[in-house]
């Protein structure tokens, strides 16, 4: 990668004296010291003179402290990508830059700057993936069609992999989750791809061992596994991000979105259904989850946003309690709960996990669309960031809807934004 640094700016948000209780946030500006960028030399390069900013930010970790300094995990997604027409039926994505890799990354903070540096391309014993999108026809495919910045088709990648979110393994090393397959990935610490899960039925494809209930397939395309967290008792828990869609019918209308208990020692699974706020949308797939992280062997913390009936963007973090709800699993065999109202899933027995609004982003200030990492640095104090979505975007022809350009994004959401948010109470 060329370099080229990024303007740091950091600001600190303190609650007024009538509102002592108020959550305290810092605000960072991650940059990059060796000026990292992505290289982009397509029809639109004159747009983006010294390339692409790098867009980490699609999960966050926390790895511990130095003295005052704090250090995370991060990753980034498939890469630089943007909205484009339908080809026919299916939904297309620009790629600006096909060659990209995703990366895992540090950020370090430390004397009111955070900086992203020690990049490592996620790889495994065929060298560097990509982030494209699966073949047509694989069960973890999104059906997306790939395609330049000049609208012609691109060749997919069995190895194609869109990462969201970063945990760790205890070992040393990290798990990922991809939205894609969906799938779940355990790598070493310089992003090596040791295993691969998906659902079951994509076992001995592309190097997946499979082990994922099937019914995850019916992620809406662009909607797999968004977050992933490691419990104390070492079951990961992998977050879908938005309703399933079932046959195509379930996703307007489901109360809730699926999160998935995996036991890598023994290779069981649970499924539980997060309740999201569907009176708010207007649509129930309207709701997506950031993040996730594990406060205990019960509880998470989650990110729930999107746009309201009003299209006002929501950023919300609550509790979630898993400790009553129900194995979604044991269930769909009869029917999948996704196409039950609230008065139906309480007649089937069904219980959703139980939550408590923690902080609302937006009224601390948050202007960023999207929270995509959420770490826990103590029982009172957490950290979000935003993914910046490599600070380019897709701009539609008012005349043709059929033909679009790409320009950069403008700030704030162009860049990285890191929260350090210490609650007013402990997360008890």
């Amino acid at each position: 990668m060329k370099l080229k640094p990024f303007a740091l700016l950091l600001t600190s948000l303190f609650p007024l004296a009538s509102q002592a209780a108020d959550p305290q946030v810092e605000r960072y500006i991650v940059t990059f010291p060796q000026g990292d960028h992505v290289e982009y030399q397509g029809a639109y390069a004159a747009n983006f003179p010294d390339g692409l900013p790098v867009g980490v930010g699609s999960g966050l970790q926390f790895m511990g402290k130095e003295g005052d300094k704090l250090f995370f995990a991060t990753v980034t997604d498939r890469g630089p990508n943007a909205d484009s027409p339908k080809v026919g039926d299916k939904e297309s994505k620009i790629f600006a830059n096909p060659k990209y890799t995703p990366l895992l990354m540090t950020i370090r903070v430390a004397d009111g700057k955070a900086l992203a540096t020690d990049a490592h391309a996620l790889h495994d014993e065929n060298g560097p993936i990509s982030g494209l999108p699966l073949p047509e026809g694989l069960i973890g495919a999104t059906n997306e069609i790939a395609l330049s910045d000049t609208l012609q088709p691109l060749s997919s990648d069995k190895r194609g992999l869109d990462t969201e979110g970063i945990t760790p393994d205890g070992k040393g090393g990290y798990w990922l989750c991809d939205e894609y397959g969906p799938f779940i990935i355990n790598i070493d610490g310089k992003g090596k791809i040791l295993k691969k899960y998906g659902p079951q039925a994509e076992q001995g494809e592309q190097g997946v061992a499979g082990g994922l209930p099937n019914i995850l397939k019916w992620r809406q395309a662009n909607r797999g596994f968004e977050g992933i967290t490691r419990m104390p008792d070492g079951r990961i828990i992998a977050a879908v991000q938005s309703t399933l869609d079932i046959d195509g019918k379930s996703k307007n209308s489901a109360q809730f979105t699926r999160l998935v208990s995996f036991n890598p020692e023994t290779g069981q699974t649970v499924m539980y259904g997060y309740p999201i706020d569907v009176d708010v949308y207007k649509k129930a797939k309207d709701a997506k989850i950031g993040d996730i992280v594990a406060l205990d062997d019960n509880r998470l913390l989650v990110i729930e946003q999107g746009g309201d009936k009003n299209k006002v963007m929501r950023n919300l973090v609550y509790v979630v309690d898993l400790s009553q709800a129900s194995d979604l699993s044991t269930f769909d065999k009869e029917k999948a709960p996704e196409f039950d109202d609230a008065a139906q899933l309480t007649a089937r027995g069904i219980k959703l996990a139980e939550k408590k609004q923690v902080v609302d982003l937006r009224k601390l200030g948050w202007q960023q669309e999207k929270a995509e990492g959420m770490t826990l640095i103590d029982n009172q104090t957490i950290a979000v960031i935003n993914d910046n979505d490599f600070g380019l975007q897709s701009v539609v022809d008012k005349s043709d809807a059929t033909k679009v350009s790409i320009k950069p994004l403008e700030k704030p959401e162009s860049q990285n934004e890191l929260w350090v948010i210490k609650l007013p109470e402990a997360l008890k």
